[in-house]
């Protein structure tokens, strides 16, 4: 089981309807210079540029010296390859055109939705009552817990019962866990029930404090045995801390609105 941070109580999720994204273009409208040239292509500035993002995953990412070399010989084989005569060719496939029509298309609707993301306007008066909003949809409590992750129920089995006969948690959990928690003695910190898969959550609200696990608890990670150390009221961030995050998911709401006010006005 892994933590969240505090961001938890804004949510998870700030990109809006699968591939359209709040990625901002960061290019300029200065006159680019051509870079090299490939079969009497030009490949120019902008393009280097847009390579060097994409390859570096950041925008105006710039490589050091010893990636510039490595990535300005890959963008000179893909300008090579594509500039064969067998390019034309291949391009006139049905399969390979509609490709080439989709990625055109999704970096436009990129494009679209990073103008719109820059340009809407947000007031204090919203991004405070979406935070209000979500402090009211915070789970009322966090949980201290340990657990114990093993790969069979029978092993899980085994823990509980020796836990039933005063066995030490903490140490079994030294001694047997599998999960990373393990030389820690099984411990995950304060946990609020967003940041669990649905079953250890469920097993850990159920306990008391102080108790374990009566039965063993399966997961995709595998089976666990659990102890609630304590319990006490969830203690959401303060509105200054998480402002930014919140005004950028009031802008993915006001994104979604927009394109769902196109769909309705679209003809089929």
């Amino acid at each position: 089981m892994q933590s969240k941070n505090g961001s938890r109580y804004v949510g998870t999720h700030l990109a809006a309807l699968g591939l359209i994204t709040a990625t901002f273009f960061s290019g300029s409208f200065a006159r680019a210079e051509t870079i090299f040239t490939v079969n009497s292509t030009a490949v120019d500035s902008t393009v280097v540029d847009a390579y060097f993002e994409s390859r570096l995953g950041q925008p105006g990412s710039q490589p050091t010296p010893e990636q510039r070399t490595t990535l300005m010989a890959e963008l000179r084989d893909i300008y090579l390859l594509s500039t064969q005569d067998v390019a034309d060719e291949l391009a006139r496939e049905p399969q390979l055109a509609a490709r080439i029509e989709l990625q055109k298309h999704r970096v436009l609707a990129r494009a679209v939705a990073a103008d719109f993301l820059a340009n809407v306007s947000v007031s204090a008066e919203e991004i405070r009552a979406e935070y209000e909003e979500q402090i009211k949809l915070a789970p009322p409590l966090q949980f201290k817990a340990r657990h114990i992750l093993v790969a069979t129920q029978g092993e899980a089995i085994d823990l509980i019962t020796q836990l039933d006969g005063g066995a030490n948690f903490e140490e079994l959990a030294k001694e047997k866990s599998t999960g990373p928690s393990g030389p820690n003695g099984g411990d995950l910190g304060w946990l609020s029930p967003d940041q669990m898969v649905a079953p250890f959550t469920t097993a850990v609200a159920a306990l008391e404090d102080g108790s374990h696990t009566p039965e063993p608890v399966q997961t995709n990670f595998g089976w666990h045995v659990i102890l609630r150390e304590d319990s006490r009221e969830s203690q959401p961030p303060t509105f200054e801390s998480v402002r930014d995050v919140i005004n950028q998911q009031v802008q993915q709401k006001k994104l979604q609105t927009h394109i769902a006010s196109l769909r309705s006005t679209t003809e089929e």
